[in-house]
Formats: structure tokens, C-alpha cells, sequence
């Protein structure tokens, strides 16, 4: 099956420009029989809240799709990569006329495969580390991060299970039942119905 692709950001752009692009190159590659796909929405959405995220569920292997050029599939570079990814993977070939790329079984995309897995490495590498950086700003700024000493957390793993460990102790269960049903030790489960005054 041939997908043709189409996406504006708002009413006022014309899916029309693409659609001829697309239907050109359908006619100089004989491909037949093309399904469309058009929207009106910003590329910052996630595809799976556009008519892309549709389309991504319903192609199959030996599928294609055929956009203008790969900024349809997405604002931004990491979300592009990422339905790329997800199409290759799934034998599904992906082309953008404007850009001259044919990705699919051949060593073109297996490279660009490659490319894709080192740039979300490196971009989490890269987040990561303005991550740190932002921190140590903010301790130099005089800023206390995180938890200061000796307070005790605001969150535990039992926090509103107050209910859920009364109805099961009125149920005859006992304290290393319920510690295990919870996932947490009985010493645990002991301290904090002792805190919250539970029987």
C-alpha cells in the first residue's frame, strides 16, 4: 500500500502543493492506487494525536509513505527520528521528495539507522548534562536542591494506602500479608501504622 502524507499547520497554508508534488512523483515511479492522509496541525504535536499516529498503527511491512519532506512528520529533529525509527523497523519505506530520500531495506538507512540511535544518545547525553550544569548554577546562586538534611520525605511508598491497610487488618489479614501485598518489608508496614495509628 502507498501512502501519501500531508500536513499544514494552519487553514491559511494549502494542502493542494503537496498533493501535486506527490502525485508527480507517484506518476514518474508508476505507483498506483495512493491512500491520502491530510491534516491541519501544528507539527508539535505528538503523532499520536495527529492522523500520523493513525497511519503509523495501520501500515504494514513492504508499506510506503510519501511526504514533500521529513519536517512534515514532525517540528522537531528528535520527533522525526523517532517515527523513522519506528517505520524502519517495521519494513515500512519512508520518501521525502524534496530532500531525495528513500528509506527503507538498503544500506542508506541502515546507516541512518545507526544515525538515529547515536543522535537520541547524544541528545540525552546532551539534556543530561544541562541538567547538571543547571543544578550547579543554582547551588553557586545560593539555592538549596533537594532534600535538606534531616527532613524527612513528603512522599512515602505508603502514602495514601491508610485505607487499604484498614480494610485489609479488618479482614483478618495479617501485617506480613499485607507488607507483601504492598511491596514493602513488615518493619516498614509496622512503623507506619504506627505513625498513622493504625490497628
Amino acid at each position: 500500500m502507498v501512502y501519501g502524507y500531508i500536513r499544514v499547520s494552519t487553514g491559511k497554508q494549502v494542502c493542494e502543493n503537496q498533493k501535486l508534488a506527490i502525485r508527480s512523483y507517484c506518476q514518474t515511479h508508476r505507483l498506483c492506487n495512493v491512500q491520502w492522509v491530510s491534516e491541519t496541525i501544528s507539527g508539535i504535536k505528538k503523532p499520536a494525536k495527529r492522523k500520523l499516529g493513525t497511519l503509523l498503527s495501520t501500515v504494514q511491512k513492504n508499506d510506503t509513505i510519501i511526504c514533500t519532506e521529513l519536517s512534515r512528520l514532525g517540528r522537531s529533529l528528535m520527533m522525526i527520528l523517532d517515527v523513522l525509527q519506528y517505520l524502519l523497523d517495521r519494513g515500512v519505506k519512508v520518501i521525502a521528495i524534496k530532500e531525495g530520500y528513500e528509506l527503507g531495506d538498503n544500506i542508506q538507512s541502515k546507516v541512518l539507522a545507526f544515525a538515529f540511535g547515536l543522535s537520541a544518545e547524544i541528545e540525552r547525553i546532551l539534556i543530561s548534562e544541562r541538567t547538571k550544569q543547571g543544578l550547579e548554577r543554582a547551588r553557586k546562586a545560593g539555592k538549596h536542591i533537594g532534600r535538606r538534611k534531616g527532613q524527612a520525605s513528603s512522599h512515602y511508598k505508603l502514602t495514601g494506602k491508610g485505607g487499604q491497610i484498614r480494610r485489609a487488618r479488618l479482614a483478618g489479614k495479617s501485617k506480613s500479608e499485607i507488607a507483601r501485598k504492598l511491596g514493602v518489608t513488615w518493619i516498614r508496614l509496622h512503623k507506619y501504622m504506627i505513625k498513622r495509628k493504625l490497628k
